[in-house]
């Protein structure tokens, strides 16, 4: 049987709907509610932070560059659940312009799809009964789109939630909660979004503070009485979830290298991959028995000058090239280069495995989707292989000097500079892997 769900999604972002996620994923888990947490779009912070306040997994849903198998796959990932919660990206209709794998991208495509009814965070900031035509509005642009009510955010006083209250009422939309201003309940943010979970100093007790204010002021028994589910999760009858690149994988875990998406790791260690963890910024070599070695992205520019400092990491990284492939993701492609600069314009010697020197003085945003076929292989994945992922990052590129790895395409098919490099048996993009298609 289906398990109910809802969508946690907002009229456009900072609204504050992941404090409302993550206080209600802890909330309903401190009532005995089991609770399945998913993630719109290409995001790899926020799924950690829904682990840590649910005490299960978090997996990307993303209609662009999944296909319905591997969206099904993920979505039916709720054994043991009693209840499925989604936060949505951007705003709940927001995608890009031309579909992908199976849809653009958008919030509305996983409440359709699912039948999970759509949770609306509506910030009432300088308003009172005007916010009812915002919320009307979202409720019945698309009639196909499940909707559940509103969660009133950043309520001024009671007075306030009263004529807001008010014009809700009129409308005909539910009001499931109205949370008061609160400008302490603010989680950290950097260039790339928040904070990193493995770097929040106190991020428990930050989830429980946020579950103690849902509960004050939602009505938990209404938000999960409107749950509920159209179709089966895993209804395409595909349940495979991407395949290995190699056997043995060392894979750099730790501040400076985390942005993997959960369902790759997954798929990989259910397809009998070995994973193998190591930290450069502890200093650690790559496993020297290991197949592959994959750097992630993260944040090496913050810490550039413990990784240039790391000899045991870097020789062992070079050790490793010389016979078997290394590669490395946006962060990691970067520590694969000559040199790293960062902010203050200093200089960092890095692997020297890739012509390649970037820079995060030179700022500039590089994001979207990105849907690349490629020129050479990486470990398994053979050259002519087909792959949906992104890019999000502001380093810029000084000079690159090998063979281009990729043809690297938008989300419209306008062609992409940064097409990512090859030498030997080291690879490496700023484009970040979702899914692969032979």
């Amino acid at each position: 049987m289906s398990v109910p769900g809802l969508i946690i999604a907002a009229p456009a972002s900072g609204t504050g709907k992941t404090t409302v996620m993550l206080g209600l994923l802890r909330a309903l888990r401190e009532a005995g509610v089991a609770v399945t947490p998913f993630k719109n779009g290409p995001d790899y912070i926020d799924p950690a932070f829904h682990r840590v306040a649910s005490g299960r997994a978090s997996y990307n849903l993303d209609s662009w560059a999944m296909d319905v198998g591997l969206l099904d796959a993920l979505a039916g990932e709720t054994d043991g659940s009693d209840l499925v919660l989604a936060e949505g990206s951007m705003g709940l209709f927001d995608g890009v312009a031309r579909a992908g794998a199976s849809g653009t991208g958008a919030t509305a495509e996983l409440a359709r799809r699912y039948g999970w009814p759509v949770v609306l965070v509506v910030d009432v900031s300088g308003q009172a009964q005007s916010a009812a035509a915002t919320a009307l509005g979202f409720a019945r642009l698309e009639p196909s789109v499940p909707f559940a009510g509103v969660i009133l955010n950043r309520v001024a006083s009671p007075r306030h939630e009263r004529l807001v209250r008010a014009g809700m009422e009129a409308a005909g939309i539910p009001v499931l909660g109205a949370l008061p201003r609160r400008a302490d309940l603010v989680l950290p943010e950097r260039h790339l979004g928040l904070v990193q979970a493995v770097e929040h100093p106190d991020l428990d007790r930050t989830i429980a503070d946020y579950a103690v204010f849902l509960r004050d002021h939602v009505d938990l028994g209404a938000l999960r009485a409107a749950a509920s589910s159209t179709t089966d999760q895993g209804a395409s009858g595909h349940t495979a979830l991407p395949t290995p690149p190699a056997q043995r994988i060392a894979i750099a875990q730790d501040a400076a290298f985390s942005f993997l998406y959960p369902h790759l790791l997954e798929g990989w260690r259910r397809a009998g991959a070995e994973i193998l963890p190591f930290s450069p910024l502890a200093d650690q070599a790559p496993d020297a028995t290991a197949d592959l070695v994959w750097l992630p992205g993260g944040y090496p520019e913050l810490h550039a000058g413990t990784i240039a400092a790391a000899g045991t990491f870097l020789a062992g990284l070079r050790t490793h090239a010389e016979h078997r492939p290394v590669h490395g993701e946006c962060g990691g492609y970067m520590v694969l280069g000559e040199a790293l600069v960062d902010k203050s314009g200093e200089a960092h010697r890095m692997a020297g495995l890739l012509g390649l020197v970037t820079s995060h003085a030179q700022r500039r945003m590089h994001l979207g989707y990105r849907q690349a076929t490629l020129l050479a292989p990486v470990a398994d994945l053979s050259a002519g292989a087909r792959l949906t992922g992104h890019e999000f990052h502001y380093s810029t590129i000084v000079s690159e000097t090998d063979a281009p790895l990729a043809d690297v395409a938008d989300a419209e098919g306008n062609a992409v500079p940064e097409t990512g490099s090859v030498r030997g048996h080291v690879t490496g993009s700023f484009f970040h892997l979702i899914a692969a298609a032979a």
